[in-house]
């Protein structure tokens, strides 16, 4: 039998509520129905006297916990829909599956083995090591493992999956995601997702409208400590494969993720022309190259290209290129889909970027979701908006160091325990940009 829930704050942490308060969407509705901070606050009842979550609280909290947690590597409007076919946004929400012999429980209908794998092997504790369907009622619980299920499977095996293979998986498990009762289950979801966007579009692509998303900034790889090295693709496995990988994964193609003014600029930029006919390439079908992992990557010499016309094409010369590469060295490893996140070469959140693009102007590329950064131009585009904000923070003209720090930390965190350990291995990648700089410009002297 499910338990009671009265007040918010009896199945909410403290400083979850003070998330909550802070928001002001949910302020001002828990003003308006009587609610006042420092006193408990009462949940919603619908017309059968059952608790529920309002639109505005699930927004909040969907937000707060992938903001918190998951970097941005979530997308609120997901969670949200999901919410809203799972349990109708009602915490005491509960279901038994026989076929599996247990109940899928609270706001996101979490199955408490999953939760219990997903606290356990894959080390997602923030809240608790007890998985137990109590603790699955708690709204904020719900929803942390919930996203953190939906932020496993958007990389399944290794493979950056597409918005119909996470929902179908998150109701069916991956080996059920292309199944009859799945497919019923996504189209319930789209028709969720499509009246949120009706009723809060502006929200859901604007969620972060005056400052970018977290700490001011975003987090980029986590550094190990013990080492300074900057652990890159290898290449001496680049494109020497003549088709799909053994392992299953097709090639991906430049040309799909680029335009067409942009692959005539790269074949015009005769040290990458040299590089892709080397290894094969032809106008109109030019592979990434692939490392060990048959994950695509970008070469340093395609990486520099990118930059360069990125810069001088939007910034007029502004910003050094080396700097760029030097930072996409250390956020991704140069890989294509991000190395320990799904933001693209620079690790940028679609939260931040679309800040960048809907309250600062930068509007050369038009993005909608997390797809768009897996571009190379878009991605470089956005980071060197951001680094250009960055460069007069609080109207001060700032190091390359701040920047550095800034981007890969966020602003209020460049003197944390990480940010020297970062900085080093941006030195180290700096330099190798810079040697083969200072090669070129040797060469063009000479002649």
């Amino acid at each position: 039998m499910a338990p009671t829930m009265k007040y918010w704050d009896d199945w909410t942490d403290s400083k979850d509520m003070d998330a909550m308060w802070d928001d002001s969407d949910v302020c001002t509705e828990w003003v308006a129905a009587g609610e006042k901070r420092g006193s408990k606050v009462h949940m919603s009842r619908n017309t059968c006297g059952e608790p529920f979550v309002t639109q505005t609280e699930m927004r909040a909290m969907a937000k707060i916990v992938v903001e918190r947690h998951f970097h941005g590597r979530v997308d609120l409007l997901m969670i949200c829909a999901i919410a809203e076919v799972e349990s109708d946004r009602k915490p005491l929400a509960y279901r038994f599956e026989p076929k599996l012999g247990e109940a899928s429980t609270g706001l996101m209908q979490t199955l408490q083995s999953t939760a219990e794998w997903l606290a356990k092997d894959m080390g997602y504790t923030y809240y608790t090591n007890d998985c137990s369907s109590p603790m699955l009622y708690r709204p904020f619980v719900s929803v942390y493992f919930g996203a953190a299920f939906l932020n496993w499977l958007s990389t399944y095996k290794n493979k950056i999956q597409n918005e119909e293979f996470i929902v179908r998986a998150y109701n069916g498990g991956p080996k059920n995601a292309t199944t009859g009762k799945t497919l019923i289950y996504f189209n319930k979801y789209l028709k969720s997702k499509q009246t949120l966007l009706s009723q809060s579009k502006d929200y859901y692509l604007n969620s972060v409208s005056k400052r970018p998303m977290g700490n001011d900034g975003l987090t980029c790889n986590e550094v190990d400590n013990e080492s300074n090295s900057v652990s890159l693709p290898e290449k001496s496995c680049s494109r020497n494969m003549t088709s799909s990988s053994s392992s299953g994964m097709d090639w991906v193609y430049w040309d799909d993720k680029a335009t067409a003014d942009e692959m005539e600029s790269l074949w015009r930029n005769e040290t990458v022309k040299t590089e892709w006919l080397k290894s094969g390439e032809t106008v109109g079908k030019v592979r990434f190259a692939r490392d060990a992992e048959m994950r695509p990557y970008l070469t340093r010499i395609e990486l520099k290209a990118v930059a360069e016309m990125v810069i001088n094409r939007h910034f007029e010369g502004g910003l050094n290129p080396d700097m760029l590469c030097a930072v996409a060295e250390v956020c991704s490893r140069r890989l294509l889909y991000g190395w320990d996140s799904t933001n693209g070469i620079l690790n940028l959140s679609l939260h931040t970027a679309l800040w960048l693009q809907n309250s600062l102007g930068y509007k050369a590329y038009h993005i909608h979701d997390i797809e768009d950064l897996y571009r190379p131009f878009v991605s470089m585009y956005f980071a060197a908006s951001y680094m250009t904000w960055l460069s007069t923070y609080e109207n001060v003209q700032r190091t390359e160091q701040f920047i550095v720090k800034s981007y890969l930390l966020g602003p209020q965190n460049i003197n944390s325990k990480n940010a020297g350990p970062y900085w080093l291995k941006y030195l180290q990648s700096l330099s190798l940009y810079q040697q083969e700089t200072k090669r070129k410009n040797k060469q063009c002297g000479i002649q």
